[in-house]
């Protein structure tokens, strides 16, 4: 489960002893991520999208917008249409 690290400003998400992360900044208006990183060892795996996917619904629950300022978010936005309407 994805969970919100505000102390460092980002969001976590356990997996198989490491840890995948979203960075992020936030605005009166968005929350910006500016950053995700996948341990190496487990990369390819889908577990930046399954990150993103967490990211986005607590973003979501909080009744906030979002901005991708990474590339992967980016393209995991325009991938999904559902998310078009938090897009800030």
């Amino acid at each position: 489960m994805v969970r919100d690290n505000k102390a460092q400003s980002r969001f976590e998400l356990d997996v198989d002893g490491g840890v995948a992360f979203a960075n992020y900044r936030l605005t009166p208006a968005a929350v910006i991520i500016t950053h995700t990183e996948t341990p190496r060892v487990l990369r390819g795996q889908g577990i930046a999208s399954k990150l993103v996917e967490g990211a986005l619904a607590l973003i979501r629950a909080d009744g906030r917008k979002v901005v991708g300022a990474c590339g992967f978010v980016v393209d995991y936005l325009g991938k999904h249409p559902e998310y078009a309407d938090m897009v800030g």
